[in-house]
């Protein structure tokens, strides 16, 4: 998915002088494209996130567009100040992408998870947040970020994730995309989890239970219709992220569902519990692990339909 990116902010950037991409010394063997290409707007701060994150206001600040790029919780977490002082104060139109959302860097251990991002991101006003869930739903949320004026927060996977959907997708921000449709319950999921909640849901549907597939791609502005919809139109909802169950989309759902008087709907949320991720292997054992693999989404929709 990072590739896809990167292949898509370049192609965006040839068009628009105001593009500019600013580092903290990472993400080589992707990035060489846009600094060959664009040579005296591409940035490389070193290993020094929060002043890559001032340099970023600044530029954008001076009418560009600058986009602040690194792994897991590199550009948010460790420069949460400056995000919220410099970028979100001023409205500053500065994108901050990470690269390997949730715990895709999972042999590296906590320091590289990107576990508590959509919580805190959310939170800070301004700022638009948004998680493809595949290559297709990556390209054109590069797109749709790159046009719009203001702070983005993009929470992109790493390598090798299978499609969710088989074509090209259309993408808005703060309009969720409905994958299938179905009446017995709903499966709302954001980011790369989103093939196991396709793979249960597909599993589920072999068993006559029929169930809505939505990729809630923004988590701010969220998509307040979708889920009332889905509330009033089928008989459960279940949100599934690879993100800590507090404060992201189940949170976020769930307070739709309350402030929108549709609360009485069954609902379950599946996330990581609220620990330190700190056990050691790949990105789909730490899933398994942590229980949202394709069976543990699947027996939720069964359990909760009892």
């Amino acid at each position: 998915m990072r590739a896809a990116f990167n292949k898509a902010l370049l192609e965006i950037a040839k068009k628009d002088p105001r593009v500019y991409m600013i580092l903290a010394d990472i993400g080589y063997g992707e990035i060489e494209g846009f600094a060959n290409a664009f040579p005296k707007r591409f940035i490389n701060c070193g290993v020094a996130e929060q002043n890559m994150t001032g340099v970023a206001c600044g530029v954008a600040m001076e009418g560009n567009i600058a986009i602040t790029y690194s792994i897991a919780n590199f550009p948010t977490l460790r420069c949460l100040e400056q995000i919220r002082n410099d970028v979100c104060y001023h409205k500053a139109n500065v994108k901050i992408v990470i690269i390997g959302g949730g715990m895709a860097y999972g042999p590296l251990g906590i320091s590289h998870h990107s576990t508590e991002d959509l919580a805190i991101l959310r939170a800070l006003p301004n700022m638009v947040v948004i998680a493809p869930c595949d290559i297709p739903e990556a390209i054109e949320a590069t797109k749709a970020m790159m046009a719009y004026n203001g702070p983005v927060y993009y929470r992109c996977g790493y390598k090798k994730e299978p499609n969710v959907y088989d074509a090209p997708v259309k993408f808005t921000i703060g309009k969720a995309n409905v994958i299938r449709d179905g009446k017995d319950a709903t499966v709302i999921f954001t980011g790369t989890i989103g093939h196991n909640c396709k793979l249960a849901v597909e599993e589920l549907a072999k068993k006559g239970i029929k169930c809505r597939l939505i990729s809630m791609h923004t988590v701010k502005p969220i998509d307040v219709e979708a889920i009332k919809n889905a509330a009033t139109q089928t008989g459960a909802i279940i949100t599934v992220e690879e993100h800590n169950i507090c404060g992201g989309l189940g949170s976020a759902v769930a307070e739709v569902l309350m402030d929108g008087g549709v609360g009485k709907v069954p609902f379950k949320r599946l996330a990581l519990p609220d620990v330190n991720v700190s056990k050691i292997g790949s990105q789909k054992w730490l899933i398994e692990e942590y229980g949202l693999g394709v069976q543990h989404i699947a027996k939720a929709v069964k359990g909760i339909l009892k």
